[in-house]
């Protein structure tokens, strides 16, 4: 199982969001620890990928050597990829 991290950026996003959403959202991180092949989808243009959870995106840094993953944005999907 992969540890997980949060950064003081996705704190605050993650604070702003509805409660309905925040829960979803952590609960869809809590899935991707398990297994992160099955859900997640590497972005074209940076080393990340990225989680859909609904109409909000996760995007998320995989360190497969240490079992690390590192949550680097969370958004709206409107706007996440700027």
């Amino acid at each position: 199982m992969y540890d997980v991290f949060f950064s003081e950026t996705v704190l605050r996003q993650l604070k702003r969001l509805d409660k309905h959403v925040q829960k979803r959202v952590i609960s869809a991180i809590g899935r991707v620890r398990i297994r992160p092949g099955l859900f997640l989808k590497r972005l074209v243009s940076m080393p990340y990928f990225r989680l859909r959870v609904g109409d909000y995106r996760v995007i998320l840094d995989v360190k497969q050597e240490k079992m690390v993953i590192m949550v680097v944005y969370v958004g709206h999907r409107k706007s996440v990829y700027k």
